[in-house]
């Protein structure tokens, strides 16, 4: 049973550091018990404190780490059912299906393509993580060999889809350093497949027919040892697919159901027969409450806005989107281009950028913090000030790149040019339009 905050309280060290970010170790148990912080945040706490503590600060949903490498990644790991209640920590993992018959020279054209799906968005890399090998029927040797082959020469993690227990062992035998999950354990195979599991260190899926049935299965396979399981239900139509995630989600976070409380899998592929479908009941299941999905295949049409859905909902809903303040290049501008400046907002920015790409004038765009406020909001809570903007100016470098000394503001922010000139005495402060749809035209006469 989880402890109390008082409970939590009398195993810390009281020492009231304030270098776990509260002011007092009191403060920091209360928001230890109620699941608003993280036991690792506090620098002082014994072992012995944080054997007895495990459970008030554990999850209840057992984060659970996929692969290794530049794609490594971590499903589950969730506190809240709704992520304005505070936010949605790790992001729906998304998977394409390679069949195990697949011939060396169509892998090796299937991973080009799917090596290329990586998108630029906020600063941020967007890329899916992983491939589902599916067993073919086609032999222990030629599973292997795929297997092999993508975690050696992809960046991608695997999960291993097989119900041969020989067949998956000749694919742990190839692939298991990339730290692949294993799917499925079921009632009939559920004792080979969790020693298995245990015996390399991986990650387990359990399938069942039913939300109940897959209740027995993993308290079976956490009395073996194994943590880090997956979830699926068994569930192949649309409806039910949904209640199941709803009501694993809720047994878990509501209920406290630890044997429910563990990331889910989930596969479109098995439930649509056009990737279209798949991809709208791939979006469902990145909502809710999907820690895998898998798909058939991976196309820039589908996959494009589930990694933007994806991006949407798991961003801290208290937190705007930014981008990085700097200085940001836009067309191969040189010493004789124009010099833009707007707020961190990461819609701003995209926005903002976007025009002046389409206006074909190489430019300077200069992006300053303002707590991820847009234009206006910033100007309104004294985040994108005159005198602030000016020293930002100063500071940033780009005087070192240019030899005119023309900085063209925002339209919204006209008031702040004034302040602006008294901080950067001998620069000219050009107000540009107030909607970035002008933009194009604008900068054309600066040519």
């Amino acid at each position: 049973m989880a402890l109390t905050g008082i409970q939590i309280f009398k195993l810390l060290p009281k020492t009231n550091c304030k270098e776990c970010g509260v002011p007092t170790c009191l403060a920091f148990a209360m928001n230890l018990a109620s699941g608003k912080a993280e036991l690792d945040a506090c620098p002082y706490v014994s072992d012995e404190a944080k054997e007895q503590l495990a459970e008030a600060s554990a999850p209840p949903i057992r984060p659970v780490a996929l692969g290794k490498g530049v794609r490594k990644t971590t499903a589950g790991g969730e506190t809240v059912l709704f992520r304005h209640e505070k936010t949605f920590f790790n992001a729906t993992v998304l998977a394409a299906t390679v069949s195990s018959d697949i011939d060396a020279a169509e892998l090796d054209k299937t991973l080009k393509v799917y090596n290329a799906f990586q998108y630029e968005r906020v600063g941020l890399n967007l890329r899916p993580e992983l491939l589902a090998i599916k067993d073919a029927g086609n032999g222990a040797d030629a599973f292997a060999s795929v297997a092999e082959k993508i975690a050696k020469e992809s960046e991608f993690n695997l999960v291993l889809m097989t119900d041969d227990l020989d067949v998956m062992k000749a694919g742990v035998e190839k692939a298991g350093f990339k730290r692949p999950l294993l799917y499925a354990a079921t009632a009939d195979n559920a004792d080979d497949m969790g020693v298995l599991a245990k015996e390399n260190d991986l990650p387990l899926a359990v399938k069942a027919d039913s939300v109940d049935a897959l209740q027995a299965l993993t308290e079976k396979l956490t009395e073996m040892g194994l943590k880090d399981l997956v979830l699926d239900s068994g569930a192949r139509e649309i409806k039910q697919a949904l209640e199941d995630q709803v009501a694993i989600r809720r047994a878990a976070l509501k209920a406290s159901n630890k044997a429910l409380g563990f990331p889910t899998i989930t596969f479109p592929s098995e439930m649509a027969s056009n990737l279209d479908m798949e991809t709208l009941i791939a979006g469902m299941f990145v909502a809710k409450y999907g820690g895998i999905v898998v798909m058939s295949d991976f196309t820039s049409e589908s996959l494009f806005p589930l990694l933007l859905e994806r991006l949407n909902i798991f961003t801290d809903p208290q937190r705007p989107m930014t981008v990085t303040e700097g200085i940001f290049e836009i067309g191969n501008p040189d010493e004789n281009s124009p010099v833009l400046v707007t707020t961190n907002f990461a819609l701003t920015y995209f926005i903002v950028s976007g025009e002046v790409e389409a206006s074909k004038v190489p430019s300077w765009l200069l992006v300053k913090d303002s707590e991820g406020l847009s234009v206006l909001t910033a100007w309104a809570a004294g985040k994108f000030g005159g005198d602030d903007v000016g020293l930002f100016v100063k500071k940033c470098g780009i005087m070192d790149k240019v030899k005119h000394t023309e900085l063209i503001i925002p339209g919204y922010a006209a008031a702040i040019a004034g302040d602006i000139e008294e901080e950067l005495p001998g620069w000219t402060i050009t107000v540009g339009p107030r909607e970035a749809a002008h933009l194009a035209a604008f900068l054309k006469t600066k040519q």
